[in-house]
């Protein structure tokens, strides 16, 4: 595993909203609003989080356009960081 991997595991790891809202994206489009109800976070932390996966390159919004509705998704690198945090050992 690359030392980028580690580090993106790591940050993830270290926030339990990071962890949570990145696993609540897994391979599905969704809005803050909805992964704010799956995950019982509020939406103004939904939305900071959202920031910080996106600046880390884990998650994309789709509709960057939009005032209202943004859709988001996981990145490879997200895909792979979900990988790692939900295989069995």
């Amino acid at each position: 595993m690359d030392k980028e991997t580690v580090k993106c595991i790591a940050y993830v790891k270290a926030s339990k909203y990071r962890k949570d809202i990145l696993l609540e994206i897994d391979n599905d489009l969704k809005l803050p609003s909805e992964i704010s109800k799956e995950v019982s976070i509020r939406i103004n932390h939904v939305s900071n989080t959202l920031k910080q996966l996106k600046d880390a390159n884990l998650v994309e919004c789709v509709n960057e356009e939009a005032k209202k509705g943004r859709l988001y998704q996981t990145t490879e690198k997200g895909k792979g960081i979900i990988e790692y945090l939900t295989k069995k050992i």
